[in-house]
Parts: C-alpha cells; sequence; structure tokens
C-alpha cells in the first residue's frame, strides 16, 4: 500500500486531493524493513544444504508485513520461490507482477479455483486421489499441462494423504498426462520444542517416514522436488532439508527455536508505532481506562495513543507492554480498549501531543519484540505478526 505525505494543508487542493494526501502516520502505523528480509534470506540461504531450493513463505499478507514486499525482498535474497496459503493470495502475487514458482499450501477442492491455478500458473496441494483426477480433467478440458504438489502426512495430522497411499498416488500421477508433479512434500509439528525428548523423537520419526515413501519411490525421485523442513527444521538440522525447505518465521526475524536466534542473527524486520494524540494531568487515586484496574498512586501525567485492539494490540497485554521513546520506557496502564491506549508519561516530559513512540521494534539502543509480547499473553511471535490489522498503514521503509 503506497501513501504520500500530506502537503502540509495546502489551502488550493480538492477534498478527494487532500483525502489521497494524507499523512499515514497521523495515528499509528507499521513500518517494515526489506533489507531486514533480504538479510533475514541470505543468511538462512547461507545455512542451508548445498544445492537446497530456499521457499519464502509469505502467507498472511507476508505474515503481517505485506506479502508483495516480502516475496521481493526474499527473492533478492535467495529465495526462487513463494508458498502461500490461500488461493487468492497467490493470485495477488502474479497480479502483482511476480513469475516466480508459487505453491498454494492450503487445500483447493472447488474446480473454479483449481482452474484459476491452471490460469495463473499456481501449483495447487494435493491430498487425494479425488483432487488429483479433477485436476487432470481440469487440465485436459483446457489442453494445458498442470504443476502439482502431492502432500503427504508424516504426523501432522492435517492435511496430506496418509502415508500408506502415497507411493500409489505418485505413481498415478506420473502416469496422467496432463499433470506434471513437481513436488512431494510433509510438514513438522514438533521440530521447534523439546530438541531432546519426545519432540526430538516425533521429528525423527517423521523423517523416518518420510525417507521410507521416498526410498519407495525411488524411480521417481529426480522428477520431483522433495520438502519437509519449516524454519525450524531448516535451522534445528541439515539432514530435513531435502531439495528445498519452505521458511516462514525465521524470514520475518525471529528463531523457532530460541536457543539457535543468537547463532544465526536474525533481525526483526517489522516496526509499530504511533503517535501521542492526548495528555492530561490527574490526581493521586484516579482510576484509568475501563474497568479501573489500574489507579494512579501519585499525581500523574497521562497520554493517549489511538491505537488498540481492533489494531492488533491484544487487550490481554493490557498492564504489561511498554512503550520506546528515544530508548527510554514509559509504561502502558490501564485495560486497551479497542482503538486507544494510555502511558504513563509522568517520568517522561518531553512527550507531548503529536509526539512518537514505538511500541514493537527498535528505538534507540533498545528493542521490543514481537517475542517478548508473546511471552506475555501466552501467544506465539506468529500471532502477534499477524495479528496486526490492515487498519494500520503499512509504511516500508
Amino acid at each position: 500500500m503506497q501513501h504520500v505525505i500530506t502537503s502540509n494543508g495546502d489551502p488550493h487542493l480538492s477534498y478527494h486531493e487532500l483525502l489521497t494526501t494524507l499523512d499515514p502516520r497521523q495515528r499509528a502505523w507499521v513500518e517494515v524493513n526489506p533489507a531486514s528480509i533480504e538479510a533475514n534470506a541470505r543468511k538462512i540461504k547461507h545455512r542451508i544444504s548445498d544445492g537446497c531450493i530456499l521457499m519464502a513463505v509469505v502467507k498472511a499478507d507476508g505474515y503481517g508485513h505485506g506479502a508483495k514486499t516480502v516475496a521481493e525482498a526474499a527473492l533478492r535474497g535467495g529465495a526462487s520461490s513463494l508458498g502461500v496459503a490461500t488461493l487468492q493470495e497467490g493470485l495477488d502475487l502474479r497480479q502483482s507482477g511476480l513469475d516466480c514458482p508459487i505453491l498454494v499450501l492450503g487445500n483447493l477442492t472447488n474446480p473454479d479455483d483449481l482452474s484459476a491455478c491452471i490460469y495463473w500458473e499456481l501449483m495447487p496441494t494435493l491430498s487425494n486421489i479425488q483432487e488429483i483426477l479433477l485436476c487432470q480433467n481440469l487440465a485436459e478440458n483446457c489442453e494445458r499441462k498442470f504443476k502439482v504438489q502431492l502432500k503427504v502426512d508424516t504426523g501432522m495430522t492435517r492435511l496430506g494423504c496418509d502415508l500408506e497411499e502415497a507411493p500409489n498416488l505418485i505413481n498415478r500421477i506420473n502416469q496422467l498426462d496432463h499433470l506434471d508433479l513437481v513436488g512431494v512434500y510433509s510438514h513438522l509439528a514438533l521440530a521447534d520444542v523439546d530438541l531432546s525428548g519426545h519432540g526430538a523423537k516425533v521429528t525423527a520419526a517423521q523423517k523416518q517416514r518420510f525417507d521410507l515413501l521416498l526410498k519407495e519411490v525411488a524411480p521417481l525421485k529426480d522428477t520431483f522436488c522433495s520438502h519437509l523442513a519449516n524454519s525450524a527444521g531448516t535451522l534445528r538440522d541439515k539432514f530435513l532439508h531435502y531439495d528445498m525447505v519452505r521458511v516462514g518465521i525465521a524470514l520475518y526475524g525471529y528463531s523457532p527455536i530460541s536457543h539457535l536466534h543468537d547463532d544465526i542473527d536474525l533481525r526483526p524486520a517489522l516496526a509499530v508505532k504511533a503517535r501521542v494524540t492526548f495528555v492530561r494531568e490527574v490526581p493521586k487515586g484516579t482510576g484509568v481506562s475501563y474497568g479501573h484496574s489500574f489507579i494512579t498512586k501519585r499525581a500523574s501525567r497521562l497520554a493517549v495513543l489511538g491505537i488498540g485492539y481492533a489494531d492488533g494490540v491484544s487487550r490481554s497485554l493490557s498492564g504489561k507492554i511498554y512503550a520506546l521513546k528515544d530508548g527510554q520506557c514509559i509504561p502502558q496502564v490501564g485495560a486497551i480498549t479497542m482503538d486507544q491506549i494510555v502511558l504513563d508519561v509522568t517520568d517522561h516530559g518531553e512527550i507531548s501531543v503529536g509526539s512518537v513512540v514505538t511500541l514493537l521494534g527498535e528505538d534507540g539502543n533498545k528493542c521490543i519484540t514481537a517475542k517478548e509480547w508473546s511471552q506475555l499473553n501466552g501467544s506465539i511471535p506468529w500471532e502477534v505478526l499477524c495479528g496486526f490489522k490492515n487498519r494500520l498503514p503499512r509504511l516500508v521503509i
């Protein structure tokens, strides 16, 4: 989304021109740094096995960063294909001019959806014989060769055909003249947890099942790309890499395996900033926001920010987070509401209406991360990043 900074109240602007020139930073916004995405992609590419392809997973609008911005940066950093969750996400990337391979990771069962995949050269994920035959018929009707990928369930228990069915389905696809099986893949369930206990056993078992499948279809192995590793699998062990890895959260600057974060030095690419819209002074004993969960213990100076849970700042973070201004921490107080939150700026006299504070990201010599927020409200960084709504303008920096 592009934004043009306001023209300082030019009286000659028409009403329409005024609406299209408003400063997107007048309330609250998200800043995305594609240089960080590109740098993260390069570090990941350097880490994976020689000859292994990097797929950048840009679903959920690039984890809230903007899919096109992320995709272009990741491709510059060494990725050669993209992964999305929905048909529309794939269409949006194609219509923005990207022509690299794109895999739709979610299941598509509607003939019109699959026909759109043929037309726009998107690869659907197939999980059973019915989907395979439907794709064959659609491709035959339009006299096109249809590139598809087969997903196999090795322990995630979500999408994918049963392991026992996979060899027959792979052989069946290869016998169909209008289908081109370009990928066979599965998904790890516990690669990001418990590296030496139950998680390690489950991951090893999934790898073993995938290896047995590839061994059973060995004569066809060189005709398709095999892939198993997500971000956790990619960072965890090169033995999980196969022909390609699918990297999501690590691309955005977060290691799913905490002790490996410093080892690879990933950089978060997203910041959330907001502008102070009101400042008031209140006496000791004043209740703040809904429910008065916070009551001032001294005469206080409070600042209101025009951002709330409708923008993605979860209400469960109320009274737990802080903002940054020039590297100084400013506590958030009271309940986070739909459109506004309150900061206690009693000790920060320089803050006034119009001041900009950082809620997430770097400011001065400090940084607030999505991981910190997720630990405070029992969530995960993935959910925090994907939670910032379109009401917040995205500014590429």
